[in-house]
């Protein structure tokens, strides 16, 4: 379904991510692991098009997205929750949504969004500037989901976030991924929420991945190891 490889980014001179290889089957959930600074967010950028592609090969369902514009890639299945949830804080949570959604959909909110997410049916008409954080990372995920895609990314999403909203974006992860036979690549670095959530586990360590293994095999010492400071 979403195919990476030899993917090579960075900014300026610097190169950060090296020669990246990995696949990610139809409603698989994976998850990238690892300290700040190591590429993360690096990878997510460069796979949706804000960083350019420096080498190496992006696909989803056979397409090539390498060379694409980001609204290109969206068109074609991809979509991203970035590092601090980057929602419009004048705007209301329906209006949030709304830049979402494709212009078939005339403005109109799927319902199993809102099912997904209750509380932003109860605040459709606040701005979002006015949610908690974990409101804030519902309505960026619902946002996301308004453009159908067949990918998710999902960057850093329990940063900032109470311990009890983070179980319910985990569950709600786990029913998105069924209901819309979604694929997610989860970046993180609280071990306790992917074990909860992923099929699979990679380590990523000065841009190139240091670990790779599944949920049934995942040494969860190695990780923690790579995650402490």
């Amino acid at each position: 379904m979403f195919n990476v490889s030899n993917l090579a980014s960075g900014y300026g001179q610097s190169q950060v991510i090296h020669d990246l290889n990995f696949k990610v089957e139809k409603q698989e959930i994976v998850a990238v692991m690892g300290r700040n600074g190591m590429g993360k967010t690096t990878l997510f950028k460069t796979l949706m098009g804000i960083l350019p592609t420096r080498g190496g090969s992006v696909t989803i369902d056979g397409t090539e997205i390498a060379g694409m514009e980001s609204h290109d890639r969206v068109a074609n299945g991809i979509a991203y929750v970035p590092q601090g949830r980057m929602i419009f804080p004048s705007m209301t949570v329906l209006e949030n949504i709304q830049t979402g959604l494709p212009a078939a959909a005339n403005g109109k909110v799927p319902e199993e969004l809102y099912a997904l997410f209750p509380v932003l049916y109860d605040m459709k008409g606040r701005r979002g500037g006015n949610l908690s954080g974990g409101q804030q990372q519902q309505l960026a995920i619902a946002r996301a989901l308004a453009t159908n895609p067949k990918v998710l990314l999902l960057d850093e999403p329990t940063e900032g976030i109470q311990p009890s909203i983070i179980k319910d974006i985990a569950k709600s992860l786990k029913e998105i991924r069924k209901m819309r036979e979604l694929t997610i690549i989860v970046s993180e670095q609280v071990l306790s929420f992917t074990l909860e959530i992923a099929d699979r586990f990679f380590v990523i360590d000065k841009g190139r991945f240091a670990y790779e293994d599944t949920r049934a095999n995942v040494d969860a010492a190695t990780i923690s190891r790579y995650l402490s400071v």
